[in-house]
């Protein structure tokens, strides 16, 4: 039999968070040292990925061979801003690339080789290194020493210091048989001793995959991303196409065009805008998440978090604190109160729950118990709980003391002869009403059963959950709270957080009923949790954020970890989701729009030799064709550097329907779309026009 543990000392919910978000203000210094990796990028084989910008770099090479084979300052001109256009998509990229390895660089310093105190089967210590250990080891970590590896507390408790991952100064309590078992390798333990056991080889640890996802690394592009893609490879076509037909009908009218304006002419009328920065979008959406400490698995996950449609939520650690405490000893008429504390305590003995050892210490405390377990207690026989009995308890000296869930204690004392006086379950209702979870004690001795009283557990709602839930309820997605308590505990918690349902008893299997049935009506769930009971809930919902202080399982289940494990950081989470799919539709509005006034630009200047009337579109009054052109071509290059703040920070997200953002977008990025270019070719061509053999 296992004896108790000593109480915790503190928890991550006793001192409120002090992280700050930062790292998401954009400067110019970013682009000047993001300098370097966009020079690397102009190698063919990474823009290739990128057919937009992989045709302008195929125009920039053309149109230098040309310059070089017959140089005037407007070849000039024109084949290096192409090249600009290109360097600047490859700064935008490096830009968003670069804080994320700034996020990798600080998460490296974490990784060190560690000596691992690695337990034989016979129960001894073998020094290994960290590096060897394999899954499913059993490692002790005592005061001072660094976690080798990502793994579960399976014996002990301690405080540990994870500020390296979470940024959070304040120490957090890990402890075996619970849902805040979960360790990570590379933090420290600051007090007591603990065993682990390992759940992830070397280089797959959760700092591993942190680097390669902040890096962006082993980043893979979304479905709405890939259907974006096909869209501008599909209009590159289309302009390249109309393009190649304009030199054999200028032929034919007598008047052969420039294959370097034709060149320009293609760059500007494609989608270069959105194309350049197309991936910006995708690596700053992730970076968003980091830096409000969540780390996403992929791409896919951040975008459905922008169009979920249905919150479930874990009560237990959730919704509520989730270390239910023991706080009051109801015993049934003629029991003495110390009889039902005595019982309490043999049936906690060996719980090594935290609300087993709660109750230990309520009945030590209020009655002078025992805290340690006798010769003869060691001795007795433990009966474990199981979700088929909901109990647990201690057979001892032909006796058995069972406590658990209400109705399958009373079951239990009932089928052996025990009588159920009203009182108890008088006390069951008030403390299931009052929101707290009731456990029924009771004893068979000499072949008689009796139902000894109740032991109230207590649990807090977390303070301002409600008032962010109904922010939820604001952005039309509707939440659930999930359960394992009885009916009359879940309906107390649920109107006191505010939820729009609630599913009490709740199995695993219910969970993941509960997600397929609300999948087959054409909506998107997204889950949240901590325990090993959770995973497969979470793996099956098409949004799974799993807290950092949860299991190993619930962690490798889901497509989120939320380092801070703040369950309401999900609607921080869906405001970056719709942010990054606002973002990209705006810009890509944007980027099409645009390109009209690239037209009146361009075409007049093109075609006015050949046909007069053309001038008459020249509504900016631009001096020359070639100034036209120019003007055209620097405008296409700069307007990618000005948006790079705009893709790295996203656009603001306003909680309202579809189409009142649609119509918002269409009126600023669509007309700013449209307005902006003939504004900043006009000003460009006032200076090109200046130029030697161009105005």
């Amino acid at each position: 039999m296992t004896t108790t543990l000593d109480a915790p000392v503190a928890s991550e919910h006793d001192a409120p968070r002090s992280r700050s978000v930062n790292g998401g203000i954009f400067s110019p210094r970013q682009l000047i040292s993001s300098l370097p990796a966009a020079f690397r990028k102009l190698d063919p084989r990474h823009l290739a990925r990128n057919p937009v910008m992989f045709v302008v770099l195929i125009g920039s090479a053309v149109s230098t061979l040309m310059a070089f084979a017959d140089p005037s300052v407007f070849s000039w001109v024109v084949a290096a801003w192409l090249w600009f256009t290109v360097l600047f998509a490859n700064l935008a990229e490096s830009v968003a690339e670069g804080r994320g390895k700034a996020q990798a660089a600080s998460l490296r310093q974490v990784k060190r080789d560690t000596v691992a105190k690695r337990l034989d089967p016979n129960g001894g210590v073998q020094e290994v290194a960290g590096t060897d250990l394999k899954v499913g080891d059993k490692v002790v970590v005592v005061a001072g020493e660094v976690i080798p590896g990502d793994g579960d507390v399976i014996e002990g408790i301690a405080t540990v210091d994870e500020s390296a991952i979470t940024g959070e100064s304040a120490p957090v309590v890990r402890e075996s048989g619970g849902d805040r078992c979960a360790v990570t390798g590379g933090t420290t333990v600051l007090s007591d001793r603990i065993v682990v056991q390992i759940s992830a080889a070397p280089g797959e640890s959760f700092v591993d995959r942190m680097i390669a996802l902040v890096e962006g690394a082993s980043r893979q592009k979304t479905p709405n991303e890939i259907a974006l893609n096909i869209l501008l490879a599909s209009l590159t076509i289309i302009f390249l196409l109309a393009v190649v037909a304009i030199g054999p009908m200028g032929l034919y009218a007598g008047n052969a065009q420039d294959p370097i304006k034709l060149i320009a002419l293609l760059v500007c009328l494609i989608p270069t805008t959105i194309g350049a920065l197309l991936s910006a979008i995708g690596i700053a959406g992730m970076d968003r998440l980091v830096q409000r400490n969540v780390l996403a698995m992929s791409g896919r996950a951040v975008e459905a978090a922008g169009d979920i449609d249905t919150l479930l939520m874990d009560k237990t650690g959730t919704i509520t604190y989730g270390n239910r405490q023991a706080t009051e000893l109801y015993p049934a008429p003629s029991v003495p109160a110390e009889e039902l504390a005595e019982a309490a305590r043999l049936s906690s003995l060996a719980d090594g729950t935290p609300e087993g050892r709660s109750i230990v210490d309520l009945c030590c405390e209020k009655f002078g118990l025992d805290a340690q377990p006798s010769t003869e207690e060691k001795a007795a026989e433990f009966v474990a709980f199981t979700a088929q009995t909901r109990m647990s308890g201690l057979d001892i000296a032909g006796s058995q003391i069972r406590k658990g869930a209400s109705d399958s204690v009373i079951t239990w004392a009932s089928g052996l002869g025990a009588s159920v006086v009203p009182a108890v379950t008088d006390a069951v209702n008030e403390i299931a009403q009052n929101g707290g979870t009731p456990l029924v004690v009771a004893t068979v001795e000499r072949g008689a059963a009796r139902i000894l009283g109740v032991i109230a557990l207590s649990d807090v709602v977390k303070p301002g959950i409600a008032e962010r839930f109904a922010e939820l309820r604001a952005m039309g997605i509707r939440t659930v709270m999930i359960t394992g308590d009885n009916p009359l505990t879940a309906r107390a918690i649920a109107a006191e957080a505010g939820v729009d349902d609630f599913m009490a008893e709740a199995t695993p299997e219910d969970k993941l009923a509960l997600i397929r049935k609300e999948q087959e009506g054409g909506r998107l769930v997204a889950m949240t949790g901590d325990g090993t009971n959770d995973a497969p809930a979470l793996a099956q919902s098409d949004v799974g954020v799993a807290m950092n202080t949860g299991t190993s399982a619930a962690k490798e289940a889901g497509n989120m970890v939320d380092l801070d494990s703040d369950p309401t950081k999900l609607i921080e989470i869906v405001e970056i989701g719709k942010q990054l799919l606002i973002t990209r539709g705006a810009l890509t509005t944007f980027s099409l729009a645009n390109d009209l006034a690239k037209y009146f630009a361009i075409l007049p200047a093109l075609f006015s030799g050949i046909y007069p009337q053309l001038d008459t579109l020249n509504i900016m009054r631009l001096a020359t064709p070639e100034s036209a052109i120019v003007s055209a071509v620097i405008f296409n290059a700069l307007v990618i550097v000005a948006l790079i703040p705009l893709a790295l920070k996203g656009v603001r997200y306003r909680p309202s329907s579809a189409s009142q953002l649609l119509g918002r977008n269409l009126l600023i990025y669509g007309v700013g779309g449209v307005v902006t270019p003939f504004i900043g070719i006009w000003l460009i061509d006032l200076v090109v026009r200046l130029i030697p053999g161009i105005g």
